[in-house]
């Protein structure tokens, strides 16, 4: 059994919202929860609580039925680099100023 837990609001609105994309998502695609739930590898029940908006369904059920509604490239752009505005900021912002090339020591002359 999962240990239950009380994530913060925002996170709730944002799988309740989730939620409600994937089963508008699914009713404009006419597909009856039984055929979704089968295509993800998971049951009419648990479709159900991702349709909810579920925090104790785990990531890998809502990707399974992103798939199977067609909706999975989506997902893998979520935190990609272009569009993570703050991630790339940060990376500017510690890039050095000045760039020396380092001198070889001893170098040896030719002659």
């Amino acid at each position: 059994m999962p240990t239950p837990h009380n994530p913060p609001a925002a996170v709730r609105r944002a799988l309740r919202k989730l939620g409600a994309d994937i089963h508008d998502a699914r009713r404009r695609r006419r597909l009856p929860m039984a055929v979704v739930a089968e295509r993800a590898f998971t049951s009419r029940s648990t479709l159900q609580r991702v349709e909810a908006g579920d925090t104790n369904v785990s990531i890998g059920i809502y990707a399974g039925v992103l798939q199977a509604l067609g909706l999975l490239d989506g997902l893998s752009q979520i935190a990609d680099i272009g569009n993570d505005s703050v991630g790339q900021a940060l990376a500017s912002a510690s890039l050095p100023k000045h760039v020396h090339l380092q001198r070889k020591t001893g170098a040896s002359r030719d002659g």
